[in-house]
């Protein structure tokens, strides 16, 4: 596959998911806005907040500064940035967040469509290059942040839905990339350790912890240290570092399979 058409198969995903994400938001009612999610100190209305300013940022726009004071769930210069994007809107209506995110998603897409990126390597455009965000990293990411704050708002209104289209596969085969870093790094599994993750209707993956400590993608073993195996909605919000899942199914090492679990939050 080609730079041209990896970056392609992002940019289709973006945009179904925030075709989505609007399709949702456009059905729940006013007052269910002030509901609050698993993200510390944002309610959905936050959510979508947060969704229209990055999507403005990418269309163009300037960010905001403003001073937020120091509210607890902010907790670096990161989480600053992202509250001030939340901050500035929070007297928006919930039709103006979504004109907003219509607007720019609209002139996005057609810059995207006129010239198609073709080099994933190339820096960000604006803010996100100055991170130090690549071409594919940032339009990788984007349908991952969608999807998941699509979740967050779903999680928070009950209404669960939308884990089996090509965003929820996305978002999950991005997230089980970080087994290995969380079985070596963070659990400290020991030299020789293999652990297999299975994340229904998604895929499977595997890793081994060789002698320096680091672990390496294998071949899924027949009887390895530890199997974990979950739906698509509990993995996101292990890895996603949401909540504690509901649903897994754990063989091998119990010991080790909980302080794997305990570990594999890796998205705020």
């Amino acid at each position: 596959m080609t730079d041209a058409e990896e970056l392609a198969g992002y940019i289709a995903v973006w945009k179904r998911s925030v075709d989505d994400f609007i399709a949702l938001m456009e059905e729940v009612p006013a007052a269910e806005w002030s509901r609050t999610t698993d993200l510390e100190g944002w309610d959905v209305h936050a959510v979508v907040a947060h969704i229209a300013h990055l999507e403005a940022l990418l269309a163009g726009a300037r960010h905001d500064e403003l001073e937020i004071g120091e509210p607890p769930h902010v907790k670096s210069p990161m989480g600053i940035f992202t509250e001030q994007g939340v901050v500035a809107r929070r007297d928006r209506t919930p039709d103006e967040l979504l004109d907003e995110i219509r607007a720019a998603v609209r002139s996005r897409a057609a810059a995207l469509d006129a010239a198609p990126p073709t080099d994933g390597s190339v820096p960000a455009p604006g803010l996100f290059g100055a991170i130090g965000w690549n071409q594919r990293t940032l339009l990788r990411n984007r349908p991952l942040d969608v999807w998941m704050h699509e979740q967050d708002v779903r999680r928070a209104i009950g209404r669960p839905g939308n884990l089996d289209g090509p965003a929820a596969h996305h978002v999950s085969s991005y997230l089980m990339e970080s087994l290995g870093f969380a079985v070596a790094k963070r659990a400290g599994a020991p030299a020789g350790t293999t652990v297999v993750l299975e994340v229904d209707g998604v895929g499977t993956t595997a890793v081994r912890v060789n002698d320096s400590g680091r672990a390496e993608q294998v071949e899924p073993p027949a009887d390895p240290t530890v199997r974990l195996a979950m739906p698509v909605a509990d993995h996101v919000v292990l890895a996603g570092g949401r909540s504690a899942p509901a649903d897994v199914r754990i063989g091998g090492d119990r010991d080790l399979a909980d302080r794997i679990l305990a570990v594999m939050g890796v998205t705020p």
